[in-house]
């Protein structure tokens, strides 16, 4: 669906309403007037969730709506829900669905108004207070849930910026946001992805998983017995969805703790919705950089990346391709300033490495150097790959109205580059224990023209800056170089990466055979004369072997 991480990854911060979208008009649109395919679509596709056919219901959901979208309603809404009510019974769960996909390819094509921002929310509440003390007796696709829940976070953060930007604010506009002032209300918002949590008991349902006494992975979230998938597989996506609104609010820890019952490095069901799997990993991965553990944010980035990069032409007709995309290029930003922070090229994979390379190799050796240059270079990767922050408090409307839209951005940036700058102090001593196994702390403070106090508090701060907690609680390196103190002498160790000549002459094998019929190399095996001298005479013996590939 439309509904992809975020909207507004393609623009900046002062454009909320996603860059190249259409302002809604009303010219020719009449919200009544429903097209005979349209009440096939909704007729269907009714039938289909009551018959619980997921197949169909994925196939209309990922397909007949987009087409429907393109063809007729390009610069439109759909019909409204009232006009197409009579055709599904009024259904009034179908209902809820269907305003919900009406109101998200409003946001995806159009520019909401003020008052459809609120209705959103208030189909969203009714939404959920149906799956969650309703009786909902459906299976929906995977792609929808996570739809639904991906765009609710969307909608929260694209709300908090629109009322973050009050100095154009009409007065309508302002009265509107009084009146509503419980309208994406970050507790709100919080509060229903927890309840979905805590509800579904998802977190419970992984546990036993684990015991061999539930299959929810193995099933990918469906219930083969007649049952509902809808409350089981919210909830697990709801985990996501936290970690998603913390990392927007800047609270990283909050946000990994909330995705702690997912074991990312399994496959599960976050990993079968494309979607899903990059902003799991995405959010993932940044607060794990925020938080200093470069080795985890490197590796799971790697993954991510060395995944889209071998499957993303399978995603090239998919309406989410430009946004997988985007993801791409701006985890490939963050891999590159986790590698400048923290120089851990072995665990990235060769494919993503060279990608990397062409990308960022220039910046990358720029980032090295810790000057204005460098700086700006960290700011503007930062700037390019972070996610849209967002204020989620209301404006104070007696005061002068001012825009505050980027100031939790500037925040975020601010605290990063701090952390950025308190690293230059460890370039210099990186430098030096990579030349010894073993230096006086004399001997390195001479070098580095300090006095010994000063360079054993700069050996204390490399030892902070090098080592974070894990979300187990426990004590992690993310140094390539570490050392140890023994009477006033430093014992330096080295982790070395493995060099894999094997893989690297089987791939430049499979490259270099392409179309050619001669062997490629020949392996040839000396034999000493004391051996040949045993060996048969006969014309395939020469005193040498000679294998050809």
């Amino acid at each position: 669906m439309a509904a992809s991480y975020d909207y507004d990854d393609t623009a900046g911060y002062d454009d909320v309403n996603g860059g190249s979208r259409h302002q809604q008009s009303d010219l020719g649109y009449d919200p009544n007037f429903v097209p005979d395919s349209v009440k096939t679509f909704v007729v269907h596709l009714y039938r289909h969730i009551r018959e619980k056919n997921v197949y169909e219901i994925h196939q209309m959901y990922e397909g007949s709506f987009q087409k429907l979208s393109e063809r007729m309603f390009k610069e439109s809404p759909w019909p409204s829900v009232d006009a197409v009510a009579p055709y599904v019974d009024n259904d009034h769960v179908f209902c809820l669905l269907y305003k919900e996909m009406w109101f998200r390819h409003l946001y995806a094509r159009l520019s909401p108004t003020p008052k459809q921002r609120i209705d959103s929310w208030d189909n969203y509440c009714s939404l959920f207070q149906v799956v969650l003390h309703g009786v909902v007796n459906m299976q929906l696709p995977n792609q929808w849930l996570w739809d639904m829940v991906d765009e609710f976070v969307y909608q929260f953060q694209s709300f908090c910026q629109y009322r973050a930007k009050m100095k154009n604010k009409t007065e309508q506009e302002i009265a509107l946001l009084r009146q509503y002032d419980q309208a994406w209300n970050v507790y709100g918002v919080l509060n229903y992805l927890q309840a979905l949590v805590e509800k579904s008991m998802i977190i419970q349902i992984l546990e036993q998983e684990k015991e061999g006494l539930e299959q929810f992975t193995a099933t990918d979230g469906y219930d083969y017995n007649g049952g509902s998938n809808v409350l089981k597989v919210l909830g697990y996506f709801s985990m996501v969805g936290l970690l998603r609104v913390h990392c927007l609010l800047g609270d990283y820890h909050t946000g990994l703790k909330c995705l702690q019952p997912i074991d990312i490095s399994q496959s599960g069901v976050y990993t079968i919705v494309i979607g899903s799997h990059i902003t799991t990993i995405y959010h993932y991965g940044f607060a794990n950089l925020m938080l200093r553990r470069y080795v985890e944010a490197i590796r799971e980035f790697s993954k991510i990346l060395l995944y889209i990069f071998k499957t993303k032409q399978y995603h090239q007709k998919s309406p989410q391709y430009e946004q997988i995309l985007k993801k791409n290029e701006q985890m490939y930003a963050l891999l590159a300033i986790s590698l400048s922070l923290c120089p851990q090229v072995k665990l990235v994979a060769e494919d993503v490495n060279t990608q990397l390379r062409e990308k960022y190799g220039d910046k990358m050796m720029r980032m090295q150097r810790y000057d204005d240059e460098a700086y700006a270079l960290y700011d503007e990767l930062f700037s390019y790959a972070c996610p849209k922050f967002i204020t989620p408090s209301a404006p104070a409307y007696d005061e002068p109205l001012v825009n505050y839209n980027q100031d939790a951005y500037r925040l975020q940036l601010k605290l990063f580059l701090y952390e950025v700058k308190q690293q230059q102090l460890l370039s210099g001593v990186r430098s030096f224990l990579k030349l010894y196994s073993t230096i006086s702390i004399g001997k390195l403070a001479t070098y580095m023209e300090v006095d010994e106090p000063t360079i054993r508090s700069i050996l204390m701060t490399y030892k902070h800056k090098t080592h974070a907690v894990a979300g187990d609680g426990k004590i992690v390196s993310n140094a390539d170089v570490d050392f140890y103190i023994n009477d006033d002498m430093i014992h330096v160790t080295e982790t070395k990466s493995t060099k894999r000549y094997g893989d690297y002459f089987m791939r430049q094998i499979v490259k270099s055979k392409t179309g050619l019929s001669h062997p490629i190399f020949s392996l040839r095996i000396l034999i000493p004369p004391k051996f040949s001298q045993a060996v048969p005479s006969s014309n395939s013996w020469k005193g040498d072997f000679v294998i050809l590939f």
